[in-house]
């Protein structure tokens, strides 16, 4: 039996089986490569699902997790620590939001962002039951909370029931949003960019027009950026982009760059609605994974992340597209900087094992969509080398 059998056999005895996991077992990246135990490289095109924005082994990122380590991991919120002060502060000026809360993921942002929401609806009327409008085929996570609200039912359905309250519109379909809407709504809650969904940019119309909606109708307006925020989309958070501005906003992923970390934030308005007692979380904001946000804000400035992005977001889209040109089986081509999708005819889980074969890391969002979420430190090559092993793959499927 060889390593990476054992592996995965101890694997499989000692861990609950909710992953579909590859036959692969990782054991250390550099820049834009993983290696496994044996020392097989494999450009990765997903980043981590989206959290390795600087690549792997940055040196300075180490460095800035190092040194905190030997300073101090961890201290309750009875006290201050300096890392998340200064986290905040960057999180907060980045954003465009007053306030910020730090929590040890993203589907625990999003269960805060609910929570503040309707704690702002319950003091602004006196009235519990606050409702929230989600977005169909939308995904924010997969505790209760962030499940009531997730918008594709085969996700839901076995944990039912979930957190009332919760209506869902049609993406894109500000019809949809309006019917949905009713006195007793407290928020509406979207990704500019849907990801799970299958890589569907929100449309300028659409999300400008949500805009205008909420503000008429006096309701909160939550933007779910776990995904397409942190520089993903060419803006350091994709609603930038629109120039719409949200009420809570929601990040994690590249917000810490591998540590676990993510926060939800808001208008001082709305965070005036919580008091102490009402939310909390044992490690969320401690000094070790603040510093690691902290540093990745430096590094995104230092390194004009988002402009790189912009460039990169221009190529990957052009080589995507001459590849669907290419091949009927490419029904379509959507996404916005490096968070692009390709629609297959076909399920694509077969182009993604052959692409694994070959060197090459993808992911799908949903049956048909390959998306690419690479570190967005890529350059040129990187998006040739991914697009030759991806076209080898679909001429070997097509024969």
């Amino acid at each position: 039996m060889d390593l990476i059998e054992k592996c995965i056999n101890e694997a499989e005895n000692v861990f609950i089986g909710t992953y579909n996991r590859y036959p692969v077992v990782l054991n250390y990246g550099n820049g834009m490569y993983l290696y496994d135990v044996y020392g097989k490289q494999y450009l990765d095109f997903t980043s981590g699902i989206g959290v390795f924005a600087l690549g792997y082994g940055n040196r300075e990122y180490v460095l800035a997790l190092k040194n905190q380590i030997d300073l101090l991991l961890h201290t309750s919120n009875y006290f201050y620590n300096i890392p998340s002060i200064e986290g905040a502060k960057k999180l907060s000026k980045a954003s465009g939001m007053d306030k910020v809360f730090f929590t040890n993921s993203g589907t625990e942002a999003v269960e805060g962002a609910i929570k503040l929401a309707r704690k702002y609806h319950y003091k602004k009327t006196g009235k519990t039951g606050g409702e929230i409008v989600a977005m169909d085929h939308a995904f924010h996570g997969r505790t209760m909370g962030a499940l009531s609200i997730t918008g594709t039912k085969k996700y839901r359905e076995a944990f039912e029931p979930l957190i009332g309250g919760v209506k869902f519109a049609e993406f894109n379909n500000l019809d949809s949003v309006k019917v949905s809407i009713n006195e007793n709504t407290c928020a509406v809650i979207m990704e500019p960019v849907q990801g799970e969904g299958g890589i569907y940019p929100a449309t300028e119309e659409f999300i400008k027009g949500v805009r205008k909606l909420c503000d008429d109708k006096g309701i909160l307006l939550i933007f779910d950026e776990i995904q397409c925020g942190m520089g993903r989309t060419g803006s350091m958070f994709s609603y930038q982009g629109y120039k719409v501005m949200p009420d809570i906003m929601t990040s994690a992923k590249a917000l810490g760059c591998g540590v676990p970390v993510g926060a939800f934030a808001a208008t001082k308005e709305v965070t005036a609605a919580f008091e102490p007692g009402d939310h909390g979380t044992t490690y969320g904001g401690n000094p070790m994974v603040t510093a690691a946000v902290s540093k990745v804000f430096d590094l995104f400035e230092y390194k004009k992340v988002t402009e790189h992005v912009n460039i990169m977001g221009q190529y990957l889209y052009q080589r995507l597209s001459e590849l669907k040109d290419k091949h009927d089986i490419i029904k379509e081509h959507r996404g916005i900087g490096l968070m692009q999708g390709l629609e297959f005819e076909i399920p694509v889980k077969d182009i993604i094992s052959a692409a694994l074969d070959m060197g090459l890391i993808l992911i799908s969002a949903g049956t048909n969509v390959i998306r690419f979420l690479p570190p967005l430190i890529l350059d040129h090559k990187h998006v040739d080398e991914m697009i030759s092993i991806l076209e080898q793959c679909i001429d070997k499927l097509n024969k």
